[in-house]
């Protein structure tokens, strides 16, 4: 969290303490009394503020977005996955999809969000029985109002973040104090989805507009609120996993869920001057990583704050995932946690689309700070970098980057989705506003090069096909996106076979692979520090630029001219390792209709009899 966002932290130690003891209660514990009582605690906006600043403090962290929800959790899909080989109790399990209900990735994660959960009820009690809230001053009624709005908007993330994950989970609507029971089922993920599409349609109401509530982009907005409900609806609309038959099923009036996602991104695109694109792709990630904000336009309307250099408040982005960096370089060591499929390099235009090189870490920063290619299979997710923090050099694993939640972009191709079901139908083609809103996304990306911009299908299923599931592709890799969409569209099993296939043509140098080189020479270059596209375009290569020595057959040798290394190119892609491999092929694990969702922690599952574990586990 930087010098713009809040800077009010104390909440926890002061207001109420929160813990989770598992021999107690088999579910969240409270301790109550706290050391302030709770009708004291919302007896003043300031106080109350604090409160809801300790609900926004269960996003980030190790256990939070900091790491494992923005690194771990959400791969892999058809663009990254987590690197190394594979083990059922750590990260590697998660990425191939083959967790253990004793993964220790997952305890630790689960637990956090619902301590986020238990401090968004406490504040959803407590607020509107606060005098202030109805009785206050004109300026004291709308602070309350908006912080509860904001409280129930955190309860949706963080539900919502449970379902996704888990399927149907337990869902507490009231603090642990005031439960009876402890021991209950799991509710339905469509029931809960439900409650919070409601939940939601209350705070926006009560939530104004990031121009009125004078918040930056680490606070809930009006504008981030009706965002988090098309998503949510759209996940509504989507396939979900039916637990009592164990497959993912779609509700027949999935089209009322895209209504709603449709109301409200529209709701968002008339409101430019809150927020819309970023001119400049790149800059939205950079603006991440420092106090200088790159994006005018608010394209960023809701990230999780970092800060403190530690495991629970800061995040570990561009050390753990991004760009990599050796360990004697200037900037320190760092990145290369996420490795990018091999064939995502050739998803993107090779000319046109400036996303490919802000997306792709094509490079790594050795020893001396030098630049040198990476072997094809080795790409690292580059959204994230050491460089661009403000913390250079030393051994810091902490360097207060921030984790885009929501951005604008997102909001347009959502309502392009939407507008395309809606309006579009299986019989009638997605409709000029449909195209218009994926355009905007695209022109972007193509700012330089608007004569190579694809032009859309005129037909329905192939502008969701090949437009709205290729775009998406493209524009979020790296977000935590993907694999979250192949799932609600019920396309994780096809996509692996699909990508499994273009794997095999690679290795095969088989169209549309023809021209990828088995090897490429390069040796080191300067790292300029300059913009994403002209690192790669000033990388070393034999024979030309990058440009042209990616995407022309060469000679095929192993054996490099003098003074360059053999970079392993298309060599480098082998079905053992990248394939069909059971340590590191690509989703090997995967089950359709099972494995969309983790297994429970066995810690959680023996504690409460009424949850049962997610089929296919034990």
């Amino acid at each position: 969290m930087k010098k713009r966002t809040i800077k009010s932290v104390v909440f926890s130690i002061t207001l109420v303490s929160i813990s989770i003891l598992p021999s107690c209660k088999k579910f969240l514990v409270v301790d109550s009394p706290s050391t302030i009582q709770q009708a004291v605690a919302f007896a003043s906006v300031s106080y109350t503020n604090s409160a809801l600043i300790g609900v926004y403090n269960q996003l980030i962290g190790d256990n939070g977005y900091g790491e494992r929800f923005s690194c771990i959790l959400d791969q892999s899909a058809d663009d990254f996955k987590t690197s190394g080989s594979y083990n059922s109790t750590d990260r590697r399990g998660i990425s191939l999809y083959g967790a253990t209900s004793d993964n220790t990735e997952l305890i630790a994660t689960y637990t956090q969000m619902y301590a986020g959960i238990e401090r968004a009820n406490i504040c959803i009690k407590g607020i509107p029985l606060s005098p202030l809230y109805s009785g206050g001053s004109a300026s004291d009624q709308a602070s309350m109002k908006m912080y509860y709005g904001e409280a129930l908007a955190l309860r949706a993330q963080y539900y919502y973040e449970l379902v996704r994950n888990w399927g149907d989970v337990v869902a507490p609507m009231i603090p642990s104090a005031d439960q009876t029971n402890f021991d209950v089922p799991a509710t339905k993920s469509t029931v809960l989805l439900d409650q919070l599409l409601a939940d939601l349609k209350i705070a926006e109401d009560l939530v104004p507009w990031r121009t009125q509530s004078g918040y930056t982009d680490t606070r809930f907005t009006k504008g981030a609120i009706k965002g988090l409900r098309a998503r949510i609806a759209l996940c509504r609309g989507g396939y979900l996993m039916n637990t009592s038959d164990h497959t993912m099923e779609r509700d027949p009036n999935f089209l009322n869920y895209y209504k709603i996602a449709l109301s409200e991104t529209g709701d968002i695109m008339a409101r430019r001057d809150q927020n819309d694109l970023n001119p400049v792709y790149e800059n939205i990630f950079k603006s991440l990583h420092s106090a200088t904000r790159y994006d005018p336009t608010n394209e960023l309307m809701f990230e999780v704050g970092a800060y403190g250099g530690n495991a629970t408040t800061d995040s570990k982005l561009g050390y753990y995932n991004g760009l990599r960096f050796a360990a004697g370089s200037t900037f320190g060591q760092g990145g290369g946690g996420i490795i990018a499929i091999a064939t995502y390099f050739y998803e993107f235009d090779p000319i046109g689309d400036c996303r490919r090189d802000v997306t792709l870490g094509s490079y790594d920063i050795d020893a001396t700070s030098q630049k040198i290619l990476n072997a094809l299979n080795n790409e690292s997710d580059a959204k994230f970098r050491r460089s661009w923090s403000i913390v250079i050099g030393g051994t810091a694993q902490n360097f207060g980057i921030n984790w885009p939640i929501l951005r604008f972009a997102d909001i347009l191709l959502m309502y392009a989705e939407a507008y395309n079901e809606v309006y579009g139908g299986p019989n009638n083609g997605p409709t000029p506003t449909a195209t218009s809103a994926l355009l905007e996304v695209r022109n972007r990306a193509f700012v330089n090069n608007t004569a190579r911009i694809p032009v859309p299908y005129t037909d329905h299923d192939n502008f969701f096909s090949q437009d709205i599931v290729k775009e998406r592709l493209l524009e979020f890799g790296g977000e935590g996106i993907r694999k979250y969409d192949l799932i609600r569209w019920n396309l994780m099993q096809s996509k692996f076979v699909e990508t499994r296939a273009k794997l095999t043509a690679l290795i095969a140098g088989a169209p549309p692979y023809a021209n990828v080189p088995l090897y490429v020479y390069s040796r080191d270059a300067a790292y300029q520090q300059t913009t994403s596209q002209q690192e790669v375009a000033t990388l070393d290569t034999y024979g030309g630029p990058p440009s042209t020595t990616l995407f022309s057959p060469g000679t095929g040798s192993s054996t490099a001219p003098t003074g360059y290394t053999a970079i392993k190119w298309r060599a480098a892609v082998t079905d053992a390792g990248d394939v069909s491999g059971a340590s590191t092929g690509l989703g090997h694990y995967f089950i359709p209709n099972q494995r969309e969702v983790f297994p429970f922690p066995s810690s959680i599952t023996g504690l409460n009899t009424n949850l049962k574990q997610n089929y296919g586990y034990n």
